[in-house]
């Protein structure tokens, strides 16, 4: 099944089951899609709805990190809550070793010497984990193992 007729598949489940966070979050989720459907005019493909998705649980990490500091635990909670459900329809995320190995066989591919090399790694490696790693620590572990 196409994710996107899977999430709304998913809404009307939730509706039935009277589960409101749920709905609530899976249709802020398809509102998204709809909204980068209209800015590029066309429909969205499966990875570029898991990106839109990845954007999401992205912005509840942040959210849930900033509530807290501001000492709001209950709606540190509601933001988890909510990134649980985005989560399951991204792929399985990659384990740190996982990536190390990828990022290990771009560094060889390359013939990186050291960290000035950095960009040149990242462009290889990204493509190959996007949607199922975060940038930032792809960035760290090429960081560490480019000796920097």
């Amino acid at each position: 099944m196409e994710l996107k007729a899977e999430i709304q598949q998913a809404v009307k489940t939730a509706m039935k089951s009277g589960d409101s966070v749920t709905v609530s979050t899976l249709r802020l989720l398809l509102s998204a899609v709809h909204n980068e459907e209209i800015k590029v005019r066309r429909e969205l493909s499966t990875e570029e709805i898991q990106k839109t998705i990845s954007t999401l649980c992205k912005q509840r990490n942040e959210a849930i990190e900033l509530f807290r500091k501001g000492g709001r635990e209950e709606l540190a909670q509601k933001e988890e809550v909510e990134l649980k459900i985005l989560q399951r329809y991204l792929p399985q995320p990659l384990t740190d070793e996982a990536v190390r190995g990828l990022i290990q066989d771009s560094i060889n591919e390359l013939g990186a010497k050291g960290i000035q090399d950095l960009g040149r790694v990242m462009k290889i490696v990204m493509p190959k984990v996007s949607g199922r790693t975060d940038g930032k620590r792809v960035n760290e572990l090429v960081k560490a193992l480019l000796g920097g």
